[in-house]
């Protein structure tokens, strides 16, 4: 397996699993006393919208920091 795949993988499953997360997560979250009655698809579609953007800038900034910090220990080490 050529190692852009690898990588191509792993960023899809890291985005995935943390779109989940914070769709789990905001379920915490009391979105109805902002949401107008009788707007319930739009609401759901603002929940899902918010969940995407929220899971996919979780999971960007991880896989950054892990770059990163190897890059440092790279540069540290050789």
């Amino acid at each position: 397996m050529d190692i852009t795949m690898f990588n191509g993988i792993i960023v899809l499953l890291s985005h995935m699993i943390f779109i989940f997360i914070s769709f789990w997560s905001m379920k915490a979250i009391r979105l109805e006393k902002w949401i107008r009655k009788g707007h319930i698809r739009e609401a759901r579609v603002l929940y899902f919208f918010l969940s995407i953007a929220l899971g996919y800038t979780v999971s960007t900034f991880l896989l950054e920091l892990v770059t990163t910090s190897r890059n440092i220990s790279y540069l540290l080490f050789s």
